[in-house]
């Protein structure tokens, strides 16, 4: 933005401090309102919000179902203690409850993702009476002390050292196989083969749980292979472990079904949600217990809790949201979208450039992973580039951005997850952006 600078701009400047950021070098755009998938800022440049902001939009900016279900309840209760009943919290429970896998029937609710994840690993140290923690390279599961330490990627690394306990391990990963694998069954096999062999020299007897996007997010949206987390659910049951699922990003629809572990068919011990459990309108998250977890706790004191746990507004807006997700058949649709328009349309990208790699995902949770060369794998960008190194990737995001196109990126990587009440109009005009603005990726590329 040029010229005068708004108040709010200024503010900002002056007051507020951003988060995983250099104060002094932010620029950042004010954004004046939404409405479905597209957003605008205050000199009214509207862009495609094709990050759903931080992948928790699932029903876009300002849905009537949802900001009317805020109003109706601030007008009658605005908040309430935990140790209280409260009908939009019960209701809240009931629905997460009827869409969850298995038999995980109550709700511990927190104020986002990253207590989710704090409190479910509380819940497994108590239910198991164990201490250690397996959580995969690649991941990121919150930035809370606990929930920092289970993170595999970069953002980690400045807060260390935090929680004790966590030991890591390789996930599966096809395209950049740290396993040496040649199709997808070898890379399920040996990356099964390699937890197992964590548990055995960390010792079984001291494992509370395993941890793991069952699809990754931010660090790549990598879907495993067949096989994977029914072989990561077998090795928890032989070693008395728990499953704790974060689906946090994956969850409430985005996948194409309610929750990403779905499309497999297993069950965890605990799943952790948040974001698009009502589209982040007020902020809200929690863990679903399984039966084991919740009878640990059925008579002797959960040792945690919070001010806010199920707070009436973000549960009303969590009722509304399943509530449309259900009459619009939203996981239905996004399945659709995701195998109809989004693949072939991405797989059509990616034999136009050689910049491009490779394309994954389900629903609208889709990567493109950029390269320079086809043939070595070669990232666009180094792992966890900053400054010049990290140019060619800038320059693809400014190029999305002056066609139209908020996009999410990560890396060497280009994220398609827009609201899942997208338009397919909308959808193809968003890919369509990228794919122009991949050409300058193909800058840096070898054909």
């Amino acid at each position: 933005m040029t010229g005068q600078r708004s108040d709010a701009y200024r503010d900002d400047r002056a007051h507020v401090f951003h988060s995983w950021s250099a104060q002094r070098t932010l620029d950042p755009v004010v954004i004046e309102g939404g409405l479905g998938a597209t957003f605008w800022d205050e000199a009214g440049t509207r862009y495609l919000d094709f990050s759903s902001q931080l992948v928790n939009l699932n029903l876009g900016h300002q849905h009537p179902r949802v900001v009317a279900a805020i109003q109706e309840q601030a007008a009658k209760l605005c908040t309430v203690a935990p140790t209280f009943g409260n009908a939009a919290r019960s209701e809240a429970a009931r629905l997460i409850a009827e869409a969850a896998p298995g038999d995980l029937q109550h709700v511990f609710f927190t104020n986002g993702g990253t207590e989710a994840n704090e409190h479910a690993i509380r819940m497994a140290r108590g239910t198991t009476g164990r201490h250690k923690i397996l959580a995969a390279y690649r991941s990121y599961h919150g930035a809370t002390t606990g929930s920092i330490t289970l993170t595999g990627d970069p953002r980690r690394w400045a807060n260390e050292p935090a929680m004790p306990g966590v030991v890591r391990f390789f996930g599966p990963y096809p395209y950049r196989s740290p396993f040496h694998a040649e199709s997808p069954e070898q890379e399920t096999e040996r990356a099964l083969q390699h937890l197992d062999e964590v548990f055995t020299m960390e010792g079984p007897q001291t494992i509370a749980a395993v941890i793991l996007e069952p699809v990754v997010g931010t660090n790549g949206i990598l879907v495993p292979p067949p096989g994977y987390l029914a072989g990561v659910r077998a090795l928890c049951d032989r070693h008395g472990a728990l499953l704790i699922a974060d689906e946090v990003m994956s969850g409430f629809g985005r996948c194409g079904e309610w929750f990403a572990v779905d499309h497999w068919d297993v069950v965890p011990d605990l799943v952790t949600f948040a974001k698009g459990v009502n589209s982040g309108y007020v902020p809200l998250g929690g863990v679903i217990l399984g039966p084991r977890v919740y009878e640990t706790f059925a008579d002797r004191p959960f040792p945690g809790g919070l001010t806010y746990s199920g707070h009436p507004l973000a549960c009303a807006a969590a009722v509304a949201t399943i509530e449309v997700m259900r009459e619009e058949r939203i996981p239905e649709r996004v399945r659709d979208l995701g195998e109809r328009v989004v693949r072939p349309r991405l797989e059509k990208l990616r034999d136009r450039h050689p910049s491009v790699g490779e394309i994954r995902g389900l629903g609208l949770f889709w990567a493109i992973e950029l390269v320079r060369s086809q043939e070595t794998r070669e990232m666009l960008v180094p792992y966890n580039a900053a400054g010049p190194a990290a140019k060619p990737m800038a320059d693809v995001i400014a190029a999305c951005k002056a066609r139209g196109v908020w996009p999410f990126t990560h890396f060497n990587r280009i994220h398609v997850v827009p609201p899942l009440i997208i338009s397919e109009e909308d959808l193809l005009q968003g890919i369509d952006a990228i794919d122009d603005a991949l050409e300058a990726a193909d800058a840096h590329a070898t054909a």
